[in-house]
């Protein structure tokens, strides 16, 4: 019976159905671990098929991991990465009950989004003026609001006169942002210098290898330390970007569509952290 399957089996045909589905590296490695973790933990309790597992065992599963430390943001998580793998058990007809429906989530506060002020970005932006690839990869950022994965993915023939293409990258499809005066000035000057190489990714390393995401990230928070700004991360030139043109009227389903969000109530729930929002249908990106 197809029901029978042993929680480890289920567990590798969950992982190569996520491959399948073109998910993130980063989210088939955090599905990947959780589930493990929920399976390693069921075989403690003597559980080897798929169809033995019940609500209470979750809920233990759960338990315990709250006992060792984790707090209810991750319990979430944990529950979530469960309920997509029950989904994926129950459409290939491995289970017919769904006992992780039965589980609650947690009750925790989401921290609103760390949005830079007009000052800490200037400072941002001056520490990073003697080095042409680091501005201009702050500036694309907090121009555009692009993710760090898809600046990362840019190839030089991605610039265009006024737009950047952003390719399909982990999930998302690609789409076209507007590329202002600053971002266009600052990628002007950084090919000026870019280092000469075959590689025809935009922003490359010194040697001419592709600039990886953790460096772009290390490199950009090392400034955001230079600038003396406190709590900060790459992803909140996102949040910045989004803030800002919330702030001045830009259609919400506009901005949407810019930031490559799959889902509307996405860029929604930036509404609610921001004072004095106005309510407009502006199409028109400005210079921060």
């Amino acid at each position: 019976m197809s029901n029978q399957i042993k929680l480890r089996d289920a567990h590798g045909k969950f992982q190569e159905f996520l491959k399948g589905k073109n998910k993130a590296s980063a989210t088939i490695l955090a599905y990947g671990k959780d589930i493990d973790q929920l399976v390693s933990f069921l075989e403690e309790l003597e559980k080897q098929h798929i169809h033995e597992v019940k609500e209470s065992d979750i809920q233990a599963f759960l338990t315990k991991l709250q006992d060792n430390g984790y707090t209810p943001k991750s319990l979430s998580r944990k529950l979530n990465s469960t309920r997509t793998f029950y989904r994926f058990l129950k459409i290939n007809e491995y289970i017919t009950d769904d006992p992780s429906l039965l589980v609650q989530h947690p009750k925790y506060e989401l921290n609103p989004p760390r949005v830079l002020s007009p000052l800490e970005y200037r400072a941002l932006r001056d520490t990073a003026s003697s080095d042409p690839r680091i501005y201009a990869i702050i500036e694309v950022l907090l121009q555009t609001g692009i993710r760090i994965g898809e600046l990362a993915n840019l190839r030089m023939e991605d610039v265009k006169d006024s737009v950047l293409y952003i390719r399909a990258h982990e999930g998302h499809e690609s789409r076209e942002v507007p590329l202002n005066k600053r971002a266009k000035d600052a990628l002007k000057r950084y090919l000026e210098v870019r280092t000469k190489t075959e590689d025809d990714h935009l922003f490359v390393t010194k040697t001419g290898k592709p600039f990886l995401v953790r460096n772009i990230r290390d490199a950009v928070e090392r400034h955001f330390r230079k600038a003396g700004i406190e709590n900060a991360k790459i992803n909140d030139l996102r949040h910045t970007f989004v803030s800002h043109h919330l702030k001045q009227g830009v259609s919400i389903v506009f901005l949407s569509k810019v930031l490559g969000h799959k889902r509307l109530s996405s860029t929604e729930r930036y509404l609610q952290y921001i004072k004095d929002s106005k309510k407009g249908e502006s199409t028109v990106l400005q210079e921060l």
